[in-house]
Order: structure tokens, then sequence, then C-alpha cells
């Protein structure tokens, strides 16, 4: 198999696209088999990682699969007595979550970005009282609400309390009127909510298979304080943490360069926040050029045949979790000096090939930190992700002809759009 019908395989798109891009991005750049220097590559990095593990290059897929788990879970293990945290449940998880985000933002370090005001986030709230947080809470009325409560925790709790809809039509409806001037300069906001919050919290958490998220506009970064009770649970919270950190700041960069442009900036804020993505099959360019659409959600999630996956495209989301898991590595060396062990994840998350299963059926094996944890997240519904991998296969492509520098522009410069030509 040549290996841009491999890196096809992988990728599950026809060979042609890979073909293609290998001749335009080589003639343009002089960069010569670099599919090639891609395939070798993953075969060098899994043939180390599976010596680490105690495998042969012949395991099954289910060997490699039980053994990245149980990967996750010593390092787990590591990371619980680096943040001098209880293994055990009888710590209290508000405590838990707290050291976490502290640590994460050891890290990382204090970020500033380009985010709402709080006045106007207060403003927000006094014209569409969020029905269900002032029940939830016993209060009167907004002004009550606003006087006893954190703003970030109030906007943090919109995500979970209130309705989707009323979310979408009609408290997001007044983005529409965001103006530069009702952003501004300041840190980012790590929050492990109050423990008020739990009970109306638990179904957002069910749904959501984890405890944290954020608000890109608003500059959060949340952690309601509920333990899952999975294996591999402070790992998944610490990188998923870390992701956010440098999600956020990748979105206040956009946030800081539409505000040049008044015109335009609320309905540009609003395709972010929405997650829009590009939904027209693109033509053949007339000039031989390499068409690449801009991705910035998961389109797995919802549909892993979705038609867009198959077609060249970048991936903000695989960007901050290649640099989350560079921030794991260097956490590790941070805190108790088990950076070593840590690197077993760095440059993995691109990682993986066919393996047999226990029946002889070829199967796709992910090396990504996250899949293997979301997979083990998932274990008891029988579900395992692979999309996280693919996705940074494809800015792994691009990347090594232009560089990490030049995509993260050709990202962000086209992401409103949703894809650019080259």
């Amino acid at each position: 198999m040549k290996s841009y019908e491999k890196i096809a395989q992988i990728l599950r798109t026809d060979k042609d696209n890979i073909r293609f891009i290998e001749e335009r991005f080589s003639a343009i750049t002089g960069k010569k088999n670099i599919i090639d220097k891609i395939v070798e590559e993953n075969k060098a990095i899994m043939k180390n990682r599976l010596n680490s593990l105690g495998l042969k290059e012949g395991a099954s897929a289910k060997n490699i699969y039980d053994a990245l788990i149980k990967k996750i879970g010593a390092d787990n293990d590591l990371l619980t007595k680096a943040l001098r945290l209880d293994a055990s449940e009888t710590q209290d998880c508000s405590i838990k979550c707290k050291r976490v985000l502290e640590a994460a933002q050891k890290v990382t370090g204090t970020s500033k970005g380009f985010f709402l005001k709080k006045e106007k986030a207060i403003e927000l709230l006094k014209n569409q009282p969020p029905r269900k947080i002032i029940k939830s809470l016993g209060y009167r009325d907004i002004n009550e609400v606003l006087e006893k409560e954190d703003i970030y925790e109030i906007f943090s709790a919109l995500r979970f309390l209130e309705d989707p809809q009323w979310l979408n039509e009609v408290f997001f409806k007044q983005y529409e009127n965001l103006k530069p001037e009702d952003f501004e300069e300041r840190e980012i906001v790590l929050r492990s909510l109050d423990e008020k919050w739990i009970a109306a919290a638990e179904a957002f958490v069910k749904k959501k298979y984890h405890n944290i998220s954020h608000l890109k506009e608003m500059g959060v970064i949340f952690v309601i304080p509920i333990t899952l009770g999975i294996a591999g649970e402070l790992m998944r919270m610490f990188i998923l943490i870390l992701h956010y950190l440098n999600e956020v700041p990748f979105y206040s960069n956009l946030f800081r360069k539409f505000a040049e442009e008044e015109k335009t900036f609320a309905s540009k804020i609003i395709s972010l926040l929405r997650g829009d993505v590009f939904d027209e099959h693109l033509a053949k360019s007339d000039e031989g050029k390499s068409r690449w659409m801009i991705i910035q959600r998961y389109l797995a999630k919802d549909d892993k045949n979705d038609w867009r996956l198959f077609e060249p495209h970048l991936n903000p989301e695989a960007l901050h979790w290649e640099r989350a898991e560079e921030m794991l590595v260097r956490a590790g060396g941070l805190f108790d000096g088990f950076s070593k062990e840590l690197s077993f994840w760095q440059n993995l998350n691109w990682v993986g090939d066919y393996y047999k299963s226990d029946t002889g059926i070829d199967v796709l094996a992910s090396f990504n930190l996250i899949d293997t944890t979301m997979s083990l997240v998932m274990e008891k519904d029988m579900i395992k992700y692979l999309y996280h991998h693919q996705e940074s296969l494809w800015n792994k492509i691009f990347a090594e002809y232009f560089g990490e520098e030049e995509m993260e522009k050709k990202m962000k410069e086209n992401i409103i759009k949703g894809w650019f030509e080259i």
C-alpha cells in the first residue's frame, strides 16, 4: 500500500484527496516525500509506545486499547500524588477541583484576554432574567441574585440550568447588539462553582460526561464539583482544563481582531460561539489549488459520517489538544518530576493505525490521549472514541508542509468564511 493510500485509509477519505494534496503542497513548498515521512513516523512512534507498554508490533487492537487504558490509570495515580490529593472518595470534591484549577494555572501562567465586561453581563441578565436560576436559588428576582451571587458563576449556570431553546432564542439573541466597547482586557477566570449549584448541574454532567465547561465570551473556565466516579478522572479533568486554557485565548484573539470592524463585530462573535461550520461542497479550484475547510468543532460527535470529515480541513480543537498535552508533560516536571512518564502521550494526537481485532477484523486503534480518556469514560457503554486522532492527522499533514504557526494563522483568518485555498 502506498503512503497516500495508507493515510487515506486512516482518514476514511478518497486516496486521490491525499495524492493531490501531496502533489500540490510539494510543488508549493519544495518539500518532497512528506506523506512517506508521516507514515514512517507514525510506524516508529507506535513501535516505540508499544514497546513502552510491553507489547509487540503484532499486538491486537484490544491489547493495545487495554494497555493504553492501564497507562491512563497509572498516570492518573501519579498526578493524584503530585497534586497531593486524596485518592479516596473521602476528600471534599470542591477542594480537589480548586487544587486542580490552581495546578493548571500554575502550568500555563496567568492569561489575559478580550472578554465581555461584567457590567454588560449584568445588563444582559437584567434584560432577560434567567427564571430557572432565580427559582433554583430561592431568590425573589434577578437583582437579589446579582446582589448575592458571583456574576461568573451565574453566567456559568446558564449553561446547565436554563432551557437551551430559551438561551438561544431569547437570551443569546441580545448578543446581536454587542459592540466592541462591551468588551475589555482582563484575566481569564477559573472557578470551582459553589456547592449550591451541584443538584441543578447533575443532569448536565450526566449528559456531557464531564463536569468542566467554559464561556468563551466571558473568559471563564468552570468546574462543577461533582465526581463522576470513573477511572482516570483526574487526568481527564486536568487535561481538559489545560485544553480550555488554550482554547479561550485563541478565541479571545479573534474577538480582539473582530473589534476592529464594529459593523460585523456582533455577527462574527455569534458565529464563533455557535461553532458555525461551512456546509457546502467546495468545487475544484480552476487554478489547481488545494481547498481546505476550517471545522471549529468535532462534527463526529453528532455524525461520524458527516461528509465534511472526509474532505481536507483544519480543526482548531485538535491544535488546542496538542498544546494541552505539551503542557501536561511540562506539568509532570513542574510538580513531582514525572514528566518522563507523561511524555508517553506527547506527539501522539495524530498517531494510530489498523490492528486486528480478536475476531481477525481490521479496526482502527487511536493512540490519542483524549480518545483514550473519553473511551474510558464511556467504557461501560461500550463506546470507543477515534475522531480526535483523525482530526489531528489532518492538522499534521498541513503543518508538516507549512508549519504550526502558518496553520494557526490560516485557521484564524478563515474561520468565519469557513474555507481557504492554497
